[in-house]
C-alpha cells in the first residue's frame, strides 16, 4: 500500500498524508520563524529603493539610481529573498513530502527527502556564508566597515537592527533541514 492509499484508507486527505515522522512544534516554530529573519532588512532595502536617505547621502542613492530604475530592482531583491525564505515551509507541511494534488501527473506521489535535502543544505551554507560576509560589512567591528558612512548613531544602529537577524537564515535553515531528514528518513 503506497502512501496515497494509506492516506485515503485512514479517511484523510491526501494533501495532508505525512508519509514520515509528526513535524515537531520547534521544526514548525522554526520554519515560520524563518521569514521574519529577513523581513527587516527586506523593509530597510524597500524604504532605501523609495528614496528614503536612511542615513545615506542622497548622492549615493542617485548613484545607485534610487528612486528610479533601481527602485525595481530592490523590490525585486526583496521579493524574491522572502519568497526562497517562504520555502522552508515545505520543510514542515505536507507539500514538503507529497506532491500536491493540484500538480498534472505526479500529484499524490512521494517526494524523495534528496529533493529538498540537497538544496536546502546547499542554499544553508551559502546563506551562512553570504550573510556573514555581508552583515560583517555593516557591524562596527575595528576594521569592517561601509564604504559609504552612513551619518548618525541611530541610522547605524537601525541598519545593524535590521540586518543582523538574517544572520540566522542559513542556521536555522540548516537545523530544520537537518530536522526534516530525521523525520522523513525514518
Amino acid at each position: 500500500m503506497n502512501t496515497l492509499d494509506a492516506a485515503t484508507t485512514h479517511g484523510l486527505s491526501t494533501r495532508w498524508a505525512d508519509v514520515g515522522r509528526p513535524v515537531s512544534r520547534r521544526a514548525v516554530i522554526v520554519a515560520h520563524l524563518i521569514p521574519f529573519t529577513v523581513l527587516p532588512s527586506g523593509i530597510w532595502r524597500t524604504v532605501l529603493g523609495f528614496g528614503v536617505t536612511l542615513g545615506l547621502s542622497r548622492a549615493s542613492l542617485e548613484a545607485d539610481h534610487l528612486p528610479g530604475r533601481g527602485t525595481v530592482m530592490v523590490v525585486s531583491l526583496t521579493l524574491l529573498t522572502e519568497a526562497l525564505a517562504l520555502l522552508s515551509l515545505g520543510l514542515v507541511r505536507p507539500w514538503g513530502e507529497v506532491v500536491p494534488q493540484w500538480v498534472p501527473g505526479l500529484r499524490g506521489r512521494r517526494i524523495p527527502p534528496a529533493l529538498a535535502v540537497v538544496p536546502a543544505t546547499v542554499g544553508g551554507v551559502i546563506l551562512t556564508l553570504m550573510w556573514v560576509y555581508a552583515v560583517s560589512g555593516i557591524l562596527p567591528i575595528e576594521g569592517l566597515h561601509r564604504s559609504e558612512e552612513i551619518s548618525g548613531a541611530g541610522w547605524s544602529a537601525l541598519l545593524i537592527a535590521c540586518y543582523t537577524p538574517a544572520l540566522l537564515w542559513g542556521p536555522l535553515l540548516l537545523w530544520l533541514t537537518r530536522d526534516y531528514y530525521r523525520r522523513r528518513r525514518g
